[in-house]
């Protein structure tokens, strides 16, 4: 039984997987954390492709990972203290490092200076105080896997835009693609198997499916999914074939504007919502430029307010500094919403 889903018992022995959507329609307020190696560079999660630095050069950030200050307690503590039921951390980001022990990349944190599975230690934190944990996934973008599709694949965004070819890419044709999905389905087998139950896996690269649909066998990973964990939950941002739990879109609810976005969109309106966004002006991963104009808690309240508008969960976004500490500006703001919260009440629809 998991912990999260306590107060559903008599509904998850029937149907476990309704019993955590009825959880999840009650839930309101989540954490999101994006945490990996471009938190040590400080100028968000898309420095990778955006600076197009060397891949060589980029994953030597390994050896300077330490995460000395990612405590799970205090995590759990400050969400709890939010009013929130449930946390979604960065598992795998676009540039592929992996913050939990896994056999199919030397990537990931458990081979770094930190030596330590960040999944792990979250949902043993997460499962000892009651709230929901949600695995974030780059699932159709991956800048360091050798075998995702390249820029001439039709997929935007697929690669940085390096001046000279970089050697370990060895995508060659849209067959190559496999040996990626592969990877995918053993790496969620992997964080299925190894923390426990878990709240749902939540996908990211929603723009690179739409680019090359037929690359990515959603139908299949999804059943993959469900056949491990029949409660785990499963979001592909605002939908890739209407298969979808729950729709998730940035900053606010309206309807796509790409023909196939469109065309999911009716399958999956009607469904249960979340809104993720920020406590940064715009960057998901730390950012340094951004010190001092984090959203305050009368910017949260207002945000809560519009997400219940819209009949939504408010998923709020801390990006950890390098060291694996919660930003002290986004501490302090969710402390105070927390307060808010439990002398006023969750904020009314605006």
């Amino acid at each position: 039984m998991p912990s999260y889903l306590r107060e559903y018992k008599d509904l998850y022995e029937r149907n476990p997987r309704i019993a955590a959507l009825e959880w999840f329609k009650n839930a309101k307020f989540g954490l999101f954390l994006h945490y990996g190696l471009y938190s040590l560079l400080g100028r968000g999660e898309w420095v990778l492709y955006r600076e197009a630095i060397p891949l060589a050069e980029y994953k030597k950030l390994k050896d300077k990972f330490t995460a000395e200050n990612f405590d799970p307690d205090f995590i759990t503590d400050l969400a709890l203290e939010a009013e929130m039921k449930y946390i979604n951390i960065t598992t795998k980001h676009h540039d592929g490092f992996c913050l939990f022990k896994t056999k199919e990349t030397d990537f990931n944190s458990v081979n770094s200076p930190a030596s330590r599975d960040l999944v792990a230690e979250l949902a043993e934190a997460c499962r000892k105080k009651g709230l929901g944990l949600f695995l974030y996934y780059s699932y159709s973008r991956d800048w360091s896997h050798p075998y995702f599709p390249s820029n001439e694949s039709g997929i935007r965004h697929a690669r940085p835009h390096y001046e000279k070819p970089e050697t370990t890419y060895l995508w060659r044709k849209d067959e190559d693609t496999k040996h990626y999905i592969d990877f995918v389905h053993n790496q969620l087998r992997e964080l299925l198997t190894q923390y426990g139950p878990i709240a749902g896996i939540w996908f990211d690269g929603i723009s690179s499916y739409y680019d090359r649909p037929d690359l990515f066998p959603v139908s299949e990973t999804y059943a993959l999914i469900r056949s491990l964990q029949p409660q785990c939950l499963i979001s592909f941002k605002r939908g890739a074939n209407g298969e979808e739990d729950f729709i998730s879109l940035e900053r606010e609810i309206k309807p796509p504007r790409r023909e196939i976005a469109r065309a999911i969109w009716e399958k999956v309106r009607g469904k249960p919502r979340e809104i993720c966004t920020t406590l940064q002006p715009r960057l998901w991963g730390y950012n340094k430029a951004d010190d001092g104009k984090h959203l305050g808690p009368d910017e949260v309240m207002r945000l809560l307010a519009y997400a219940a508008a819209q009949n939504a969960n408010l998923l709020l976004n801390t990006g950890p500094l390098g060291d694996g500490s919660i930003h002290p500006e986004d501490v302090k703001t969710l402390r105070e919403v927390g307060k808010r919260i439990r002398k006023e009440g969750f904020p009314k629809p605006k």
